[in-house]
């Protein structure tokens, strides 16, 4: 047989030969790092035979795939080690994910003392240096085995296999698991590892099955990759706005209003303000939008005629029961339908297209509660959401300019390096779940696609991902702990106008049915706040900060002129504060810092006979004195700009 490899070189084999096996004749540096193999394009276990000419590709710890089989097999030694510590517990599921690991047990909530003894144990495991084995069993016989262990989680998913699959399962010196693999060929191929945390899951991600307890792990080839990890997590719990944004009080959460209802106070609403008054200037003053005001909630008549009703019901608040009630009405998971009557208000000319209506839209969606997190998936949002109501000739033109606006919203605040962009596509597995037919998707898509390739932007294509209605450009970003979420998406829908009796009347008189846009400019308000407390870890360009300016009065005798300069700062439109208390210079000008402030002016005797202020900002410490209008010109003129000042000096030099 013939075995072609990475490089293009071909290798000649007479008898089947185990991944493995052919690992170890090209190297025997090769076989100790090999991790398991790529076959035709299908990762596989190392104990794999090869039997026919194929390609083959060994897989290492520097591989993504080579990786992910380390943290796989390092699942299976936490599972062990949970199983010797804690033998009541019962196994749910442990994959490998981008970061690590996790395991579901169901157990009592594991502590930092249970997760450090699991630790030592699964050391010992390793340690031992237990060969991984695999073998399989017939799915009946699968069954009564995992029985027979008490594993009433692996039973139930081995009962939704197909019957008459050959179950196949990993066993470790006597530790036995229901997997599919790869593994290691033995424990002691682990070199580094960590388990980083614990919490609740559901078991299979259903709020109605049991609470599970989650176990997060990581695993590296080197110790030193372990350690460059550890920091970057620590790192990512600092910037955390799940924590970080509770610290600096711009937002909490109450229990009895409800998870995924979050609070404002003055802080976070200033900047949620702040955000709101640009976004709405910016698409009204300068790219061409008109502005609408939609009611919170509708009659189910109205989500059955735009499909939302058979599409999207069970992501919705519904009020009111249809066997019972003469009226049933559900809060608004989207303003779409509510702005089609906006359109339909009067009638529309060719001339009259492109309609752009925008609105800062209050959104309902009944996310499930194990899903929620902090302001990035909450159950009520506010969105930049509008509607471009245009004709076929006008999407391509159309398109591009959302797409130009999105990406200079992006690149204002700082965040167009930090993005992806994905194609969401249909499922034609699941045509049933779509309007339109095949031609129109293949259409729609190619028309986004082409816009991607034109704005020269890295995408990804992905199947299953669009709208009922179409096919959506996503831009994505990933939290400090590398979850993906969507920030910004633009849509391309050519089917929903039928369903409203939308129409504009052409040149010739004749009713044509226009095409729209649904878009958003920056996205939701919730999730870009919490983007940017972990962007910039709490310190926000100066013109989104809630406070800019503190004023430091050296001591009480200098509180008039503070004010003095409060009042000036305050009519150049600059969000000011005064620290009138009767504390040391050197306390206030810490905490200062310590609230991440851009701007510190400091005054007393001198100051005031000059009608100065000594300048302490974030980004170069102290900058010296400076007459108040030359200070208030600078922040300014930064503020209008909504320039983003790089840090310059060390906090230690501050």
């Amino acid at each position: 047989m013939k075995i072609t490899l990475k490089d293009g070189s071909v290798k000649e084999y007479d008898s089947a030969k185990s991944v493995y096996e052919i690992a170890a004749d090209l190297s025997e540096g090769l076989a100790r790092a090999a991790c398991a193999g790529e076959v035709d394009g299908e990762v596989v276990d190392l104990r794999t035979v090869i039997d026919k000419d194929c390609s083959l590709n060994i897989l290492t710890a520097n591989d993504p795939e080579g990786l992910r089989t380390i943290r796989h097999t390092c699942s299976h030694v936490m599972a062990e080690a949970v199983k010797r510590l804690f033998p009541e517990a019962k196994l749910a599921i442990g994959p490998s994910i981008d970061t690590g690991y996790y395991y579901d047990f169901d157990h009592e909530p594991f502590s930092r003392d249970d997760l450090d003894k699991i630790e030592a144990e699964m050391k010992k495991i390793i340690k031992e240096g237990h060969e991984l084995k695999r073998f399989t069993l017939p799915r009946e016989e699968a069954i009564k085995f995992m029985e027979e262990k008490g594993e009433p989680y692996k039973v139930e998913l081995i009962r939704d296999l197909p019957e008459g699959s050959e179950i196949s399962f990993y066993d470790q010196g006597g530790f036995t698991d229901l997997c599919a693999g790869p593994h290691l060929m033995n424990t002691k191929g682990i070199k580094a590892f960590k388990l980083t945390s614990s919490s609740m899951a559901y078991w299979r991600g259903d709020a109605e099955k049991a609470r599970l307890q989650r176990i997060y792990g990581t695993a590296f080839n080197k110790k030193e990759e372990l350690a460059e990890y550890l920091e970057q997590l620590e790192d990512a719990k600092r910037r955390d706005h799940n924590k970080l944004g509770r610290e600096m009080e711009l937002f909490t959460t109450v229990d009895v209003i409800g998870q995924g209802l979050p609070l404002f106070p003055p802080k976070g609403t200033k900047m949620i303000m702040k955000l709101q008054r640009w976004i709405e200037d910016l698409e009204d003053k300068e790219w061409g939008y008109v502005r609408t005001r939609t009611p919170l909630m509708a009659k189910s008549d109205l989500y059955k005629i735009s499909g939302h009703w058979d599409h999207y019901k069970d992501g919705m608040f519904v009020l009111g029961d249809e066997e019972k009630d003469k009226e049933v009405f559900a809060l608004r998971p989207m303003t779409c339908p509510f702005q089609y009557y906006v359109y339909k208000n009067t009638q529309k000319s060719y001339r009259d297209l492109p309609y752009r209506m925008s609105e800062t839209s209050t959104l309902f969606r009944a996310e499930d509660s194990g899903e929620m997190h902090g302001l990035t998936r909450v159950r009520q949002f506010t969105i930049t959401e509008a509607h471009n109501v245009i004709r076929p000739d006008q999407a391509e033109e159309e398109l591009s300019n959302c797409f130009n606006l999105a990406y200079y919203v992006l690149s204002v605040l700082g965040l167009e390096k930090d993005v992806t962009f994905r194609l969401s596509k249909w499922d034609p597995a699941n045509k049933k779940k779509y309007l339109g037919d095949e031609h129109y998707w293949e259409s729609t898509q190619g028309v986004l696609r082409k816009l991607l390739q034109e704005k020269q932007v890295p995408f990804v294509e992905a199947d299953g991902e669009a709208a009922f209605y179409g096919p959506k450009i996503d831009i994505q970003a990933k939290n400090v702990y590398g979850k993906e979420d969507t920030m910004i998406t633009i849509q391309l829908d050519c089917a929903i106008a039928e369903n409203f009796d939308m129409y504009y009347v052409d040149q010739n008189g004749e009713k044509v049915r226009p095409y729209i846009i649904h878009r958003t400019s920056m996205g939701c308000y919730e999730r870009t706040l919490a983007w940017l407390i972990e962007k910039y870890a709490g310190k926000f360009p100066t013109w989104l900060c809630p406070e800019q300016v503190r004023i430091l009065p050296i001591s009480e005798k200098y509180a008039d002129y503070a004010e003095k300069v409060r009042k000036e700062l305050a009519l150049a439109d600059v969000d000011v504060t005064v620290d009138n208390r009767s504390e040391k210079i050197g306390f206030k000008i810490r905490e200062a810092r310590m609230d991440r402030l851009p701007y510190m002016l400091v005054v007393g005797q001198q100051e005031e006979a000059d009608g100065t202020v000594s300048v302490r900002s974030r980004f170069a410490g102290d900058e010296g004195v400076k007459p108040l209008s030359e200070f208030i010109a600078q922040i300014t003129e930064e503020i209008r700009t909504k320039a983003i000042r790089k840090e310059e000096v060390s906090e230690e030099k501050k």
